[in-house]
């Protein structure tokens, strides 16, 4: 590797000059100002040098560590003061304040880091072993490092779950996330693909943007004898692959990289795009939040192209864009007639998630009106 594609961090310990590789998922840049920090740092102190920029790198124990980062959560998470701040006139409004401060905060609580020895070790009093969530997340590596604790804590999050799995009863079996892949936590987008009629005679199926593989899992459980699942992320083709081949399903499913669709047609073409056009700010972000609709309306732009005659597009989306004011139902329903396709039918569903009936959320109105739709889309003819 060389310092174009591997950032280095740099700092001032102990009287010397001291470098090590930087790991930022979401892309930050390391940072500029850095002091060493240790058990004799409070939550007040460590709030102010965040606020500052100021990064800091933690030498003490890793049990402390660990409870400075949940106060620093809970410092950043004060509400400001009553009339401090004008109630946002719109949910889109409420929407890119709830954005920007989830950006803040993330920000704030990046501050904190922790080193990684080059075999993914922590050199911390009372460090628990990350090496193998590391190894997982990150892949080899043969340098020392510096990482946010925050990250850390989700790649060994993510480790978890990858170990014990999700349960799911359209696949007969569990999925097994990767960290920075989207999990099926929300059940409704498989359901509705579990249970949709299959159009006459369907032998084969392309589903595009795969992910965990969970929706050609479902597919293949449901008696398609060959699935071709395509996307572009490593992590997500290496997890597709692991998750088809743990539920018994490799004969029947094929992973492929490509940008969008496999070559040729298919009589389902299915895709479970990000649902709202938004910038994300980290990877597993990319599964929710596509910038300017750009998968979405890829997915439209191109399934005529790759569907066989009286085949079905199946999109799944959910319609919280438009509650948000972020796009609306005619704007989605003129890209499907300037693509050459017409609406076969609809089925929908009602989330589930704690989020739709929790009132403190900022975008609860939005969130509690939600529905998520599967949309069987096909080809005008003549």
């Amino acid at each position: 590797m060389n310092s174009t594609s591997t950032p280095i961090i740099h700092w001032q310990e102990g009287g010397a000059a001291c470098s090590a590789r930087w790991r930022s998922e979401a892309a930050i840049p390391p940072h500029g100002k850095l002091v060493i920090a240790d058990d004799r740092l409070g939550v007040e102190a460590a709030y102010r040098l965040a606020c500052e920029g100021t990064a800091m790198l933690w030498r003490g124990d890793w049990q402390n560590a660990r409870q400075l980062l949940q106060n620093l959560s809970r410092r950043s998470d004060r509400q400001p003061r009553v009339g401090s701040e004008k109630k946002p006139a719109t949910l889109a409004e409420a929407f890119e304040r709830h954005r920007r401060s989830q950006g803040q905060r993330a920000s704030l609580l990046g501050m904190l880091l922790v080193p990684l020895k080059a075999d993914y070790s922590l050199p911390l009093r009372r460090a628990q072993d990350v090496r193998q969530a590391c190894l997982e997340a990150y892949g080899a590596e043969s340098e020392d490092s510096l990482v946010s604790l925050r990250e850390l804590l989700a790649v060994v999050s993510a480790h978890e779950w990858r170990k014990k799995g999700i349960p799911v009863p359209a696949v007969e079996g569990r999925i097994y996330p990767y960290f920075g892949v989207f999990s099926p936590v929300r059940g409704e987008y498989v359901d509705l693909v579990a249970k949709a009629p299959l159009p006459a005679s369907c032998e084969l199926a392309f589903d595009i943007g795969t992910g965990s593989g969970i929706l050609a899992a479902v597919l293949a459980r449901r008696g398609v004898k060959r699935v071709v699942a395509t996307d572009q992320d490593q992590r997500a083709l290496n997890c597709a692959t692991e998750n088809a081949q743990k539920l018994g399903l490799t004969a029947a499913i094929e992973i492929i990289n490509a940008d969008l669709f496999p070559e040729g047609r298919a009589p389902l073409v299915v895709c479970n795009p990000p649902w709202v056009p938004a910038q994300p700010s980290s990877p597993i972000e990319y599964a929710v939040y596509d910038p300017d609709s750009r998968m979405l309306r890829g997915f439209l732009a191109g399934l005529a192209g790759h569907l066989e005659a009286g085949g079905e597009g199946w999109l799944i989306l959910s319609d919280l864009a438009e509650h948000l004011g972020l796009r609306s139902r005619d704007e989605l329903l003129v890209w499907i007639a300037a693509a050459g396709l017409k609406v076969l039918g609809r089925i929908d569903t009602r989330p589930q998630h704690p989020k739709a009936s929790d009132r403190s959320d900022p975008l609860h109105a939005a969130r509690a009106a939600e529905v998520t739709s599967l949309w069987r889309l096909g080809v005008v003819s003549g």
